[in-house]
């Protein structure tokens, strides 16, 4: 397996560095779903660390491929808008003709805010992700952790995404919504269909509704904790707070939510999957790790850095301003690429090596920077830590047995299948 994926490596180098510049269309989705994409943000930060593609499906836009860069870019929220009346997070436009409320901060979630709402919004979920709520959620993550890996079968193939990465975030997603913990499983499916690309007409359409059954669960939910019925979860802190209670309109709060499937899935779900993958590449760090689980402290952020689960965040030039030499003219869009800038090795010592006991583990760009940090950046490590914990305690070794199957979205980058054995 490491051999096809040596062969396969070398001939994306190959590629991207015979590949004009001009010519580099550094979002092209097959370059995750086959890990290629290390050499074409490579040849950026060296040559062209500030790069303009002038035609894409996404239209013009440009690349940010370097870690301090990127820092500046989150930095200036006067003139880099995330708003969704400029375009939100994502190199994706809107369909022309569009309903054009669906642009307004009226009717997004805080992530494609800008300041001031962006932090009135935002701190409405803030006490959940606060050290005591973490205390109290640490318990039931780590019996539900043992419970997932006390049923998993020994000597067998099997899908760790499934078994494991899935499950595990499901049932976390489902606390701290209170949501219905038997269709817990909607939750995910709901994030990989939203930011996939547009499935085949039947599929799309089977997608479609089932997206929309899992929001109209939440209007019930909804209904039940504004004013009244507070559960400590997140809905209820975002049914009972003027600035994200939606005006009495479920619909208008349903943003937020849909920010929250997505953040509180993918970050933890795609790094369980991605740390079990970077160990069994580098079984001499894994050795490491077993010998002494103490090593998870900055075994964990390293493994975050090194899976970069959310490959890019976009802004909008509201200003025409200068990044990296180039000038950025007003209304042109960027994408700040975390997925180069945490292996950027100006910034990061030895960042295309996997090392778990790395001396500044938290200085990546993962979580972002800024106002715009992961609110649950503490959950994320929390819940890799005692997940890891608990197969470390449990299992010699979790074997590789085959390549994953990486999701197609250049946005987040992740793994709908890892088979694994656990040898008897």
């Amino acid at each position: 397996m490491r051999t096809m994926a040596t062969t396969k490596a070398d001939e994306a180098r190959a590629r991207a560095y015979a590949t004009p510049l001009e010519d580099f269309q550094p979002h092209a989705v097959e370059h995750f779903t086959s890990d290629t994409l290390w050499p074409w943000f490579e040849r950026l930060r060296a040559e062209d660390p500030v790069h303009y593609t002038a035609a894409s499906e996404y239209g013009p836009y440009w690349s940010i491929t370097r870690f301090d860069d990127i820092v500046a870019c989150e930095s200036d929220v006067e003139r880099l808008s995330s708003s969704s009346e400029h375009g939100g997070i994502t190199l994706f436009e809107p369909p022309e003709g569009g309903d054009p409320a669906q642009r307004s901060e009226e009717r997004t979630s805080f992530i494609s805010m800008d300041p001031p709402r962006h932090e009135a919004q935002r701190r409405a979920a803030a006490p959940m992700f606060t050290t005591a709520s973490l205390a109290q959620l640490e318990p039931v993550i780590r019996s539900r952790a043992a419970a997932i890996l006390d049923e998993l079968p020994i000597g067998e193939e099997f899908d760790f995404v499934d078994r494991v990465a899935v499950e595990l975030t499901s049932q976390m997603l489902a606390t701290l919504f209170d949501f219905p913990f038997e269709h817990r499983r909607m939750l995910p499916r709901f994030s990989d269909y939203l930011l996939s690309p547009r499935a085949e007409e039947a599929e799309s359409q089977r997608q479609q509704t089932e997206m929309f059954m899992t929001l109209q669960m939440f209007v019930p939910l909804w209904n039940s904790r504004r004013g009244g019925d507070r559960r400590g979860d997140l809905i209820s802190l975002l049914a009972n707070d003027p600035a994200t209670d939606g005006g009495g309109n479920p619909q208008n709060y349903m943003s937020n939510i849909i920010l929250l499937i997505v953040a509180g899935s993918d970050t933890t779900r795609h790094s369980i999957t991605g740390g079990l993958l970077a160990l069994d590449q580098h079984p001499g760090e894994y050795a490491r790790l077993r010998a002494n689980p103490a090593l998870l402290e900055s075994a964990v952020p390293e493994i975050i850095r090194w899976q970069s689960p959310v490959a890019y965040m976009r802004r909008t030039a509201l200003a025409d301003l200068e990044i990296g030499g180039k000038t950025i003219r007003k209304g042109e869009k960027i994408a700040m690429w975390y997925v180069s800038g945490n292996r950027d090795e100006s910034t990061i010592p030895q960042a295309d090596q996997f090392i778990i006991d790395r001396a500044r583990p938290r200085a990546h760009a993962a979580f972002g920077f800024g106002i715009h940090r992961c609110l649950g950046q503490r959950l994320a490590e929390m819940q890799l830590r005692v997940v890891w914990e608990e197969m470390l305690a449990r299992f010699p070794v979790i074997e590789v047995t085959g390549e994953p199957t990486r999701l197609n979205s250049n946005f987040v980058k992740g793994y709908s299948r890892l088979p694994v054995r656990i040898p008897g």
